[in-house]
């Protein structure tokens, strides 16, 4: 009788503090939570503390109960285009939406997306990573996992997302490939107003050599079709919008494209001027104020462009012409599918 009291015994001491281990590792869990979230401004939760997932989940400080949830389906944004074709502008007009948030350029997403070219490029190179176990499924998982998380830190949270690094598009099909929701804006201005802005207002851009107007067309000649050709094969990911008529006609064409987008609309992005340095509004460094496009008209640009690149060899000045009008012609048919 006794041996079997103390057997019940022995069974509800070891029920008790099992339930007592239960609760005090729940408590601990909690507690390691919240002092995360404490440590991460604006509740921002690091893809480590999410256990590796490539979910990160975000929460407003007015609206604890509704967290915004990014991943690798998440319908983002990229703006690129060859530097001093809109970009900036394009950027700020969408930042001024109340449900988008782009950001100033990373500066780090084209870099990363080199890199990852490179390797890729490069056969010995390609071999020696799979031979590592490095294979193109853990780049890309890793490729989603980085992205993801400068592209959402950068920022407060917001319904729609977007990145504004112009050499982006470059790996354009790549970003398809890798977040496959995702919608390209391709801004293209004229080539010889682009490199006139470039050169006279001394914009340095990696492998452009400022000093000759013949190297900096060659290289927009080659970055643009890039781009361009990739903007092609993406079929309805990407949308190319024209600086020239985005200036002329910014109504007409940002109604175009935020049908594209899906984005409700907004008059917001028609303002986008005042809402410059303002909380919650359009963000600007004084170096992209500085040297902003927004002020440039596009007829006075074409005018001033052409007479100093008339100094140009017949050839390459055929080149940028061919060019631009080729995209502007080809793409009639793309841009009347979104016009309202």
């Amino acid at each position: 009788m006794i041996g079997k009291l103390k057997q019940n015994l022995l069974v509800a001491c070891l029920v008790i503090s099992s339930v007592t281990v239960f609760y005090l590792g729940r408590h601990a869990m909690e507690c390691h939570h919240r002092s995360e979230e404490r440590s991460h401004p604006g509740g921002v939760l690091p893809l480590s503390a999410l256990g590796g997932s490539m979910r990160t989940t975000l929460r407003t400080g007015q609206n604890l109960s509704t967290p915004f949830v990014y991943n690798k389906d998440t319908p983002l944004i990229f703006i690129g285009g060859v530097p001093r074709s809109g970009t900036t502008l394009m950027r700020a007009m969408l930042d001024a939406h109340p449900e988008v948030r782009c950001g100033e350029e990373t500066r780090v997403i084209p870099r990363i997306l080199a890199m990852k070219q490179m390797w890729s490029r490069s056969g010995r190179e390609k071999m020696r990573l799979d031979e590592a176990g490095v294979t193109d499924e853990v780049l890309d998982a890793a490729m989603q996992a980085f992205l993801l998380e400068i592209i959402v830190k950068h920022g407060e949270p917001a319904n729609f997302l977007c990145n504004k690094d112009p050499f982006a598009l470059k790996s354009l099909s790549y970003l398809a490939k890798i977040f496959p929701r995702a919608k390209f804006v391709l801004m293209i201005r004229d080539g010889r107003a682009s490199v006139h802005s470039m050169i006279s207002r001394k914009v340095t851009i990696a492998g452009f050599d400022l000093g000759s107007y013949r190297d900096c067309l060659t290289k927009w000649n080659r970055a643009i079709e890039t781009m361009y050709t990739q903007c092609l094969e993406a079929v309805d990911k990407c949308l190319p919008m024209h600086y020239e008529q985005l200036v002329l006609h910014p109504e007409k064409w940002m109604q175009t494209l935020l049908k594209f987008l899906k984005v409700p609309w907004n008059d917001a992005v028609l303002h986008h001027e005042e809402l410059i340095g303002k909380a919650g509004g359009v963000s600007l460094s004084s170096i992209a104020q500085s040297k902003g496009e927004e002020d440039e008209q596009p007829h006075q640009i074409v005018t001033d462009s052409t007479k100093t690149l008339l100094t140009l060899t017949g050839q390459h000045w055929k080149k940028a012409q061919i060019i631009s009008h080729a995209i502007l012609s080809q793409h009639n048919d793309s841009f009347n599918k979104y016009v309202i």
